[in-house]
């Protein structure tokens, strides 16, 4: 099996998706900061993967079952009603951080605030910190080649 992702990295401009996609000036201006921010945690320039996430970085992930492809390492999506914030955060070492994290909701593989004043940035940093030190550590990325 090959890559079997519908979502892939695109050549879409980051910022013109920005400024057609975001709904409030509320909206765009938090996407305008957490690029900044993810920018500057994971040293990575922001890409648009498939139409409508914006992801730092990549790695190749291979399942047992077969599966594999690529992936962003972090990431988000300036969702209509929420973010969707694209942070590996299931260790168990991150139970404290997601604890003091603010108000968010948890999906399967991601974190779902309304705005970025709702959660703690010190504790997202933390938490994309983290991710990206396990993707380092477990899965094949172009920093290893480095």
């Amino acid at each position: 099996m090959t890559n079997a992702n519908k979502t892939t990295e695109t050549n879409a401009n980051v910022y013109d998706f920005i400024n057609a996609f975001a709904d409030s000036e509320q909206k765009k201006q938090d996407s305008l900061r957490l690029i900044e921010l993810m920018r500057e945690w994971s040293g990575f320039e922001p890409k648009m993967w498939g139409a409508t996430m914006i992801g730092f970085g990549s790695y190749h992930y291979k399942y047992a079952s077969g599966r594999e492809g690529d992936s962003f390492m972090i990431g988000f999506s300036p969702r209509k009603a929420e973010f969707s914030l694209y942070v590996t955060a299931q260790s168990s070492d991150n139970a404290h951080l997601l604890a003091q994290l603010g108000k968010y909701k948890m999906g399967k593989a991601c974190i779902y605030c309304k705005k970025l004043s709702d959660i703690d940035l010190g504790v997202l940093e933390q938490l994309c910190k983290a991710t990206l030190h396990y993707i380092n550590e477990y899965y094949e990325c172009p920093c290893h080649n480095e």
